[in-house]
């Protein structure tokens, strides 16, 4: 019964991680109708606008010289009837705690292309599990079935391969002939599965020869990342958490940076796995968002990438160590979407966390400092 309760509770918690946001502006997500199936790569322009890339088409806010930036949001349960997609907004993406900052606006000025893979209609299912499962496999427990406004299920134009594949798929479609040598994945809750099992996915395909290899993510942000417990069928009994740490691995060996912020304990409770051998993988680190209430962990998971997108525009945070009641400057720098490659590169190799304690009342990225503490 206890075990019962958690699982509830947990499902409860993500739920709210989803209604936490408001309708999305139309122009932040172009032309989509939750009627229709529409899923694949947002490229954003200035003023949360975007516009969908569709394969050998001008897109005015996409440059195939630009180092490139693409999100994938997670779970979505009741995300298509509510008409809602996430946007690079915070305030649209929960109105109590966000403020109204295009994010996207930073990276697109610094020169970059940024962008945001929808599979909000796949991911809109009752149980998180079953959302999970797509992005691992097409023959999951519930299938590639997607969600219309009405609410029904279906699997008319649905893709036959895992959500993943999908969005390999799509990425090799809409950057093919990409000159730049700078792309940047960044995933939240279940997208932090996605990110990675697609860049094992390109990776075999660089490989294979099939992609350029300057396709290869350079780096791969996981943003308050979930994984549920237990063995699944489709991975052969091994637990998702379990499989990505393997492809993380891999990765790490061909030179892919990982970087990883806890803002909540999404998976500390019910079907969450923790997955505590992920943190020694990652340059680690622990936002704390005190802004929002304590009990409020569906906000706190929400932050996470939130937070990360706005911390591009900002300096790196100030790294410290603690005596008493001082904080010492180290003279080094802490983890953000501003943080350079190769402080990413030395954090993941250490044996160390990162802490926030200063700048945890606002949401503000350009007053925090992190203590340095040991894993």
């Amino acid at each position: 019964m206890k075990a019962r309760i958690t699982s509830v509770l947990m499902s409860c918690l993500l739920l709210l991680a989803v209604f936490l946001q408001p309708v999305a502006s139309s122009a932040a997500t172009t032309a989509y109708d939750p009627n229709v199936l529409d899923y694949g790569i947002y490229w954003f322009g200035p003023g949360n606008v975007a516009q969908k890339a569709v394969p050998g088409a001008y897109n005015p806010y996409f440059d195939s010289s630009r180092p490139t930036v693409i999100y994938i949001h997670g779970w979505q349960n009741g995300s298509t009837q509510a008409g809602k997609r996430e946007t690079f907004n915070y305030k649209q993406n929960d109105a109590t705690y966000g403020i109204d900052v295009n994010a996207a606006d930073a990276w697109i000025n610094a020169g970059w292309n940024i962008g945001i893979f929808y599979w909000n209609q796949f991911a809109d299912e009752g149980e998180v599990k079953d959302a999970e499962a797509k992005i691992w496999s097409a023959s999951g427990p519930q299938g590639m079935r997607w969600r219309n406004a009405s609410g029904a299920y279906s699997t008319a134009g649905a893709p036959s391969t895992s959500m993943a594949e999908a969005f390999v798929n799509n990425y090799t479609a809409v950057m093919a002939g990409y000159s730049g040598n700078n792309v940047r994945l960044a995933g939240h809750s279940l997208g932090s599965q996605m990110v990675i099992n697609s860049s094992m996915l390109i990776s075999n395909r660089v490989d294979a020869g099939q992609l350029p290899a300057n396709l290869l993510p350079k780096r791969v942000a996981l943003l308050d990342p979930f994984w549920s417990k237990d063995g699944k069928s489709y991975l052969g009994g091994r637990w998702t958490g379990e499989v990505s740490r393997d492809y993380v691995t891999a990765l790490k060996a061909k030179g892919v940076l990982f970087e990883q912020y806890k803002t909540s304990g999404i998976t500390d409770v019910g079907i969450g796995d923790s997955n505590g051998g992920m943190e020694r993988l990652t340059a680690f680190s622990r936002p704390a968002p005190w802004y929002i209430p304590s009990w409020n962990l569906a906000a706190k998971h929400v932050a996470a990438y939130n937070e990360y997108f706005l911390s591009f525009n900002a300096a790196p945070p100030i790294e410290c160590t603690i005596s008493w009641w001082n904080r010492n400057p180290t003279g080094n720098v802490a983890a953000s979407a501003s943080t350079a490659d190769s402080r990413i590169a030395e954090m993941m190799r250490s044996d160390r966390e990162w802490v926030q304690v200063e700048g945890r009342n606002t949401q503000d990225p350009s007053d925090d400092w992190y203590e340095r503490k040991s894993r």
